[in-house]
């Protein structure tokens, strides 16, 4: 019987993380890996270590993190915010990596047919501290400046042609919702995404300003509404497993190496899930 894994936040161009990326390895031929976003800043990075995972397991499904989504100056992939996007599915398409944009696959492997939903969402800054609740976002945002954690979306991830990241999540979620509607009633779900779906991931964050980057309110019940087993997630760089409302909470990321290396356990680049 096949294996499920899941990895995300490899930030392979990081100096220390590139090796890593030997030991995400299969123990079978017919294993599955999901990759929860951030693999790499630069779309040819990005690429060329999905293209290398791909090689190595029977199905691969990535979603876009913040980091694949920047365009910076050292990237000579220059298309911004939804043309970027776009770029990544396309190249991933040509890799045979399964994206947002393809039909779910189906986990048959159990005891009911389980849909993997790889989901992009972004978020949209309602994750705010008790001081921020009710505040406008302009305070908000002087309250994280203040704090010195200012993510650095706020330079580097465009939304293009959308007039804003809120804009872009609302049309995300719009999206996502429509297809999560569609799946068979019969079935669970692993819903996997960079930005988690529940912001109780978020309570360990030595700044909690931060969470305003970490995802939505619209996303709260999602685990149930969409009969989830387990929902995948990354960004956060805490890696762990949590339940709320019965369902497993997988956070996968391997993180920078400056995390990684402080921890007993050194690094732990995969995850098996199933």
């Amino acid at each position: 019987m096949p294996n499920l894994f899941a990895t995300s936040d490899l930030h392979v161009t990081h100096d220390g993380n590139g090796p890593i990326v030997d030991e995400v390895v299969p123990e079978s031929p017919e294993d599955w890996l999901l990759v929860a976003g951030d693999v790499a800043e630069r779309v040819s990075a990005t690429v060329e270590t999905l293209e290398v995972l791909r090689s190595r397991f029977a199905t691969v499904v990535w979603v876009p993190g913040n980091h694949e989504l920047w365009t910076t100056a050292k990237d000579p992939a220059q298309a911004r915010g939804q043309a970027r996007y776009e770029e990544l599915v396309r190249r991933c398409r040509d890799i045979g990596v399964l994206t947002p944009e393809d039909e779910f696959p189906v986990w048959e492997h159990g005891p009911r047919p389980l849909t993997i939903a790889p989901l992009f969402l972004l978020y949209d800054y309602s994750w705010r501290t008790p001081s921020a609740e009710g505040a406008t976002l302009e305070v908000a945002m002087e309250q994280a400046r203040e704090a010195g954690v200012v993510c650095t979306d706020e330079y580097f991830l465009h939304p293009d042609p959308y007039p804003s990241r809120i804009a872009w999540c609302r049309e995300r979620l719009a999206a996502s919702t429509a297809r999560l509607d569609a799946i068979p009633e019969t079935h669970g779900t692993i819903l996997m995404s960079h930005w988690p779906l529940h912001r109780h991931p978020t309570e360990p964050l030595w700044y909690p300003e931060f969470a305003m980057w970490c995802g939505t309110e619209r996303t709260e019940d999602w685990h149930l509404r969409y009969r989830a087993e387990i929902a995948v997630y990354g960004h956060l760089h805490i890696p762990r497993t949590t339940y709320r409302d019965g369902v497993r909470f997988e956070e996968v990321s391997l993180g920078y190496p400056r995390e990684w290396r402080k921890r007993a356990r050194g690094a732990v680049p995969l995850r098996k899930l199933l």
